[in-house]
């Protein structure tokens, strides 16, 4: 075994006294040589301290260990949660994960479906902008490597593992109208097609009800710093005469938080017992909705279900055979239902 510095697999493969061949084949897959050899890979290992590439080595395999994941904001806890459980599930079965965010910025995404080809990934997750998106990338992506939607599908048959936003929105729905006013809805950035889909639902919902739809006319961005457009939107309606009902239900819980906020600076006091002055509800249970002021009732999606079910679809396609890829749906589309959520704030 030599003195000089590890630094290649060439390196390694001479102080470990192997071919070059058969030091790959390990690193592609531990099983594939035989035990002595591994065994002794794995003491030299110890020993030099040498680290391989794992990226060059994926990018010289036929098919990669590394699983793509591509989300909008790398700082919203939703996100994390959701990017946690699957890296969780991935490292179980062997796989690398690589995660990217597109940072809002349609740009940022095409280049990080970019990355994810030249790393010859073995399949993605993907949190689409949804309308900002590279439509033409991504079903060129998804062409060539299994993909998976998750939160909101890129169009209405892409595969998809989410929440069922009619079951959700009539579920709050309901119970905001038996508990009190009948909700308006204040919405979303138009930033995914969730903007549409949970406006949708709710006038549906409204409609099962035979209640009128109250929509509140926001502003027309595609933003996704969310608390700020609820915030605005909130202080902007109340300075010119205040909402419509006493219960404003909003698109999601990073709206709500924004509301909240701007109720609190103008004087209002929020919550569902007696005294209040008005009611907020949102969607989604995001990690930080129970700590709010007061805590937010909504509707819980089950972003540990949603990982689950994303990679099962995702591996079962990765591992199918070429015969097998006939036999598999063309596509997946898997809608979870919702909890309702009940805390102070509605």
């Amino acid at each position: 075994m030599s003195d000089r510095p590890i630094k290649t697999m060439e390196d390694f493969a001479e102080f470990v006294g192997l071919s070059r061949p058969t030091v790959s084949k390990y690193f592609n897959n531990p099983t594939s040589v035989r035990r002595r050899t591994r065994s002794l890979i794995e003491v030299a290992l110890k020993e030099s301290g040498f680290r391989p590439n794992m990226f060059a080595v994926n990018l010289n395999r036929r098919y990669s260990n590394i699983i793509g994941i591509i989300i909008p904001n790398s700082t919203d806890p939703f996100y994390m949660a959701l990017t946690r459980h699957v890296e969780l599930i991935a490292d179980k079965a062997g796989f690398l994960t690589f995660v990217l965010s597109s940072d809002g910025n349609a740009e940022l995404e095409a280049r990080a479906i970019n990355t994810l080809k030249s790393l010859n990934v073995a399949g993605a997750l993907m949190a689409p902008l949804g309308i900002k998106s590279h439509q033409k990338t991504l079903r060129a992506l998804g062409e060539s490597t299994p993909l998976i939607y998750v939160d909101s599908p890129l169009d209405a048959t892409s595969s998809f593992v989410g929440t069922d936003n009619r079951q959700s929105f009539q579920l709050i729905t309901d119970y905001l109208c038996r508990s009190g006013d009948p909700p308006c809805y204040l919405g979303m950035p138009g930033v995914n097609t969730n903007a549409h889909s949970r406006e949708v639902a709710y006038v549906e919902a409204m409609r099962r009800l035979e209640l009128e739809p109250i929509v509140l006319t926001v502003a027309k961005v595609a933003d996704w710093d969310f608390e700020r457009f609820g915030y605005e939107e909130t202080l902007r309606i109340l300075d010119r005469g205040g909402f419509p009902t006493q219960t404003v239900l909003c698109a999601n819980d990073r709206v709500a938080f924004g509301a909240i906020a701007a109720a609190y600076e103008r004087g209002l006091k929020i919550g569902r017992r007696a005294g209040c002055d008005l009611r907020i509800a949102g969607h989604d249970d995001h990690p930080l909705s129970r700590y709010t002021c007061p805590p937010l009732t909504t509707v819980a999606q089950n972003y540990s279900e949603i990982g689950r079910l994303a990679m099962e679809s995702l591996l079962r396609r990765i591992d199918a055979t070429v015969s097998e890829q006939a036999n598999l749906p063309d596509k997946d589309r898997v809608f979870l239902s919702a909890e309702l959520i009940l805390r102070t704030s509605a």
